[in-house]
């Protein structure tokens, strides 16, 4: 039986400007030698590119000391530049074989530690081992190229998580970034759009190609930023939106008169509260605007008191 080549070690990896466009063959040896096939379920498409990397730590205004955590961190590459932006890093990976990888490549490279996990229990909830590592709320920075099939779940998770980042900064697939940046009357807007931009601002940074991954994807990416911002009775609309936006996008091109009449058990008190709220009976949840949106939810919780 032929051996397989030894891969790189950690310090045949390189970091200077010259040596970026050597580093993606370094890590492609790396996974070619642990005899890694990417796979399709997990989301296994890795940035690979040092510019787009390193372009991706300086968006995130990473510096000297700051504490990250990167989800789904793969092989390493990313890690690599936080770390050298002087991150103290903690990679989340549910894949042994990149952990390993991952360990090998960051060794001696700055302060990391491995969390060998799923990110997500479920579509509504952390997973245990990842909620037991998070640092206080506002304390780390969430920094990742997530798996396209967790990047919603766990950011709206996070968005509102009692220990949520001082800021989010993920590369994601380009239509989960239109939801996420969505405005109100665009296609786009929902009720992703609506969960982050409660208690965030979002804006999309840059345009990633899909050639700049391994394997190449059939998608396009992009990066988005997201930071936080506080409203008086912000948990409170939060927890509004969170039962009523649900209801009120599950017939989006419904009437909103015809969808609370639903709803609500009666058209009469239906068409009352949108009156209340100066809302056409025909118009629909896609294109009130975020604050009319929470405005119409809170008045909901009020008529049905156990929903929030």
């Amino acid at each position: 039986m032929k051996r397989r080549p030894r891969g790189p070690e950690p310090e045949d990896v390189p970091l200077s400007r010259e040596g970026r466009r050597e580093a993606f063959h370094v890590f492609r040896e790396a996974l070619d030698a642990a005899g890694f096939r990417p796979s399709r379920r997990l989301g296994q498409n890795f940035l690979l590119d040092g510019n787009m990397a390193a372009a991706i730590v300086r968006d995130a205004g990473i510096a000297p000391g700051d504490r990250v955590v990167e989800v789904g961190a793969g092989c390493g590459f990313l890690g690599l530049h936080l770390l050298q932006a002087g991150a103290e890093l903690l990679c989340v990976e549910i894949d042994p074989r990149l952990r390993d990888i991952a360990a090998r490549l960051l060794a001696d490279r700055g302060p990391v530690r491995f969390l060998l996990a799923d990110a997500l229990a479920g579509k509504h909830a952390l997973a245990p081992a990842l909620e037991a590592e998070l640092p206080p709320r506002g304390a780390w920075k969430l920094v990742s190229s997530l798996p396209y099939s967790i990047s919603a779940p766990l950011l709206a998770i996070l968005a509102h998580h009692p220990r949520a980042p001082a800021d989010m900064t993920v590369l994601v697939q380009r239509e989960v970034a239109r939801r996420i940046t969505a405005r109100a009357g665009t296609p786009e807007w929902g009720p992703l759009s609506i969960r982050l931009q409660c208690g965030w601002s979002a804006r999309s940074l840059r345009a990633v190609p899909a050639g700049l991954f391994w394997p190449r994807p059939a998608v396009e990416s992009a990066l988005v930023r997201l930071e936080p911002h506080s409203r008086p009775g912000l948990a409170l609309r939060a927890r509004a939106l969170e039962a009523w936006v649900p209801v009120l996008f599950r017939h989006r091109r419904q009437a909103l008169a015809r969808v609370l009449s639903e709803a609500l058990g009666s058209r009469e008190e239906a068409l009352e509260l949108l009156a209340s709220l100066r809302i056409a009976a025909r118009d629909r949840a896609e294109v009130l605007e975020l604050e009319l949106l929470e405005a119409l939810c809170l008045r909901l919780g009020e008529a049905r008191p156990g929903t929030l």
